[in-house]
């Protein structure tokens, strides 16, 4: 297997509204301040946290902040069989899942897929965000 690609593009800080791990995919919070991770394939993707460090839940008055890459090429973590080229979206924990919509239901998406993995591996995606839809039956 070969080593993933990299080549970051434009990222932003905000504060972690949860426990956040390293390479999620990434929404908002209860507000514009706050990121968390995505935790379906129908939340508004923003982007994937950096890979320096899982960062921990807020507590008390403990706030800790999360650098969000929302375009360019990013490792994130794999929730399931991604083929190369395949357009991925989030599973339950924020991993990057093949995405495939029912028919006529709408799935949003991160971006495409530059190499190819397998649950728990670390994938390569150029970060396009969008919506796809399933077939028409």
């Amino acid at each position: 297997m070969t080593t993933p690609l990299r080549q970051q593009g434009h990222k932003f800080t905000r504060n972690a509204g949860a426990a956040i791990a390293k390479r999620r995919i990434l929404k908002f919070g209860a507000n514009d301040e706050n990121m968390v991770q995505a935790a379906a394939a129908t939340d508004l993707l923003i982007g994937v946290s950096d890979d320096a460090g899982d960062i921990p839940a807020p507590s008390g008055s403990n706030v800790y902040r999360v650098d969000v890459i929302d375009s360019g090429i990013v490792h994130v973590d794999c929730g399931g069989t991604v083929a190369l080229g395949a357009f991925v979206t989030s599973d339950a924990n924020g991993k990057a899942v093949a995405a495939a919509p029912a028919a006529g239901a709408n799935v949003n998406i991160i971006g495409q897929a530059l190499s190819a993995g397998v649950n728990n591996s670390i994938i390569s995606i150029h970060i396009v965000k969008g919506v796809i839809q399933g077939p028409a039956t």
